[in-house]
């Protein structure tokens, strides 16, 4: 992309993988003057994450790319832990959140990531640099300085950004700029991914299994565009060189059925897994997202998407600070929305790996007796994959109105709705990533909302005719959420995140400290 000439910006991206690329997109089409820092040439070859949900999925449809990514995903594959004998002890099928796409969507990280560079290039105010790294920040009062080292020809280049998202990997070196730890552990155990083309399919291939076999676990992960992938675990003894060879990686998958003939190998790397966190995620102007922030096991497929949350959540926020709509104070909610979720998957994470990994004979043959017990309960499979698989988002603090409602902090539901010119489309596309107010009946008058000059969308039963300043819920979701919540007005964020609510005849608690929104009288 060429660049502006200019060295001055509102933000810096460090990084340029899914965390990175996403942050560009989110904050490209917000208008924003970007710089984004790549230290390499190339999208990396190797596909880490594997899937990905329906959560990230809308994130990317603000991004409007939801629609071209998913047409090279694999969507909704069924979800076995088998036994050393290959029976299953559960089965489950990813259930659907309310976010309005797939629950599980498997992907080839390569072909994502270029699509979502594909979509940087809309936004003529984004400058990528590529083989550039960022050697030293040194933050000012209204800004940080970056010295930026070509990788090609070791010239020095210094950019000034008022605020900097860093999203360079685990290995972070603007974290270890800033002096900020990053604490937990490393597993003893390192594993070989092995990344393969099918030649010739197989019967299931496309099922997700756990193969907790003590002998030796594995994981068989079905990927598109005609790709498999492989992860075994290297055992006390095993010669790891030679486990990321050919012969080995035959031998390997020989044990389920896969000749030769039927794959083809296209890379094996060694890993080990993490358990980390930052001890801060913000310092000053500079804030930590994805890998830089935080590392996981990779057993529910949540790394890459956590880092694409910490994004979501961080970019809106960014732009409404360098508006002017919302004081830098709002800034430190990040940190505080998204570290105890992102520890909360992270221990689910864990505990997947333990089910999986297990490896002591007295307790496989327990868990291979109890779990299909379990397993035969109706819905438990179900509740399982849907409800403790992967943890809801949910903001206990944060950016939220006191006092609290039972929806503050939830993210609304996104059905398809009757928009007011009656087109059909989905929730978030007639939110359009603006405050909000939402409701059900009369409004209740809002004075301090109605002075901010935030617009408000009535919310019509399934069956009424569209109107002007009105939404209907054809797909009976939102009016029964309402209910739920016991609110009939809502205050929503820009990321469709509940800041107030109130039941019928009362009053939303006012905006936040210090908001104006842009454009209003």
């Amino acid at each position: 992309m060429t660049g502006t000439g200019e060295d001055a910006y509102d933000v810096a991206v460090i990084g340029y993988g899914p965390t990175g690329v996403t942050a560009a997109n989110l904050l490209g089409a917000a208008g924003l003057k970007v710089v984004v820092l790549e230290r390499d040439a190339e999208i990396y070859s190797r596909a880490r994450a594997i899937s990905t949900d329906e959560e990230v999925l809308r994130i990317w449809q603000r991004t409007g790319l939801a629609e071209r990514l998913k047409q090279d995903m694999l969507p909704d594959r069924p979800l076995d832990f088998v036994d050393a004998r290959g029976r299953a002890f559960i089965s489950a099928r990813p259930t659907p959140r309310g976010h309005g796409h797939p629950p599980q969507m498997f992907l080839y990280q390569p072909a994502l990531e270029q699509i979502l560079r594909d979509g940087v290039d809309r936004y003529p105010e984004v400058e990528v640099l590529l083989r550039h790294e960022c050697v030293r920040l040194r933050q000012e009062a209204d800004g940080v300085e970056l010295t930026v080292v070509g990788t090609a020809d070791d010239a020095v280049r210094r950019l000034r950004a008022k605020y900097v998202v860093a999203a360079d990997g685990g290995s972070s070196l603007t974290r270890a700029q800033l002096n900020v730890g990053y604490e937990g552990r490393t597993y003893e155990d390192r594993w070989v991914v092995v990344d393969t083309r099918m030649i010739e399919p197989w019967p299931d291939h496309d099922r997700l299994r756990f193969r907790c076999d003590p002998a030796r676990p594995a994981v068989d992960c079905p990927t598109p565009l005609g790709h498999h992938r492989w992860e075994f675990p290297i055992l006390p003894g095993d010669d790891e060189t030679y486990l990321t060879t050919d012969d080995a990686i035959h031998s390997m998958v020989a044990r389920y059925g896969i000749g030769p003939d039927q794959i083809e190998i296209l890379r094996a790397t060694v890993y080990s897994h993490h358990v980390r966190f930052a001890a801060r995620f913000r310092v000053g102007r500079v804030f930590l997202a994805g890998d830089a922030a935080h590392a996981m096991p990779p057993w529910i497929g949540q790394g890459m998407a956590a880092g694409v949350r910490d994004v979501a959540n961080l970019c809106w926020k960014l732009e409404a600070v360098l508006r002017g709509e919302l004081p830098e104070s709002v800034l430190d909610s990040y940190e505080a929305e998204r570290k105890p979720h992102v520890k909360e998957v992270t221990a689910r994470a864990v505990f997947v790996g333990r089910v999986i990994t297990e490896r002591r004979p007295a307790v496989t043959r327990l868990r291979d007796l109890l779990l299909p017990a379990l397993n035969r309960v109706p819905g438990f499979g179900d509740w399982l994959q849907g409800s403790n698989w992967i943890p809801a988002a949910h903001y206990a603090e944060g950016l939220q109105a006191r006092p609290r409602a039972k929806a503050s902090g939830h993210q609304l539901p996104q059905p398809r709705v009757t928009a007011p010119d009656g087109t059909r489309a989905r929730l978030d596309d007639v939110l359009d990533g603006r405050w909000l107010l939402l409701h059900r009946g009369r409004l209740t008058p809002q004075p301090a909302w109605d002075r901010s000059g935030v617009p408000s969308l009535t919310v019509l039963p399934a069956g009424s005719l569209p109107a002007e300043g009105a939404v209907v819920d054809d797909e009976g979701v939102l009016l029964p959420w309402l209910t739920e919540h016991r609110a009939a007005a809502l205050a929503l964020r820009p990321d469709a995140y509940v800041y107030a609510a109130a039941p019928a005849g009362a009053q939303l608690p006012p905006p936040p400290t210090g908001f104006t929104l842009q454009g209003a009288s």
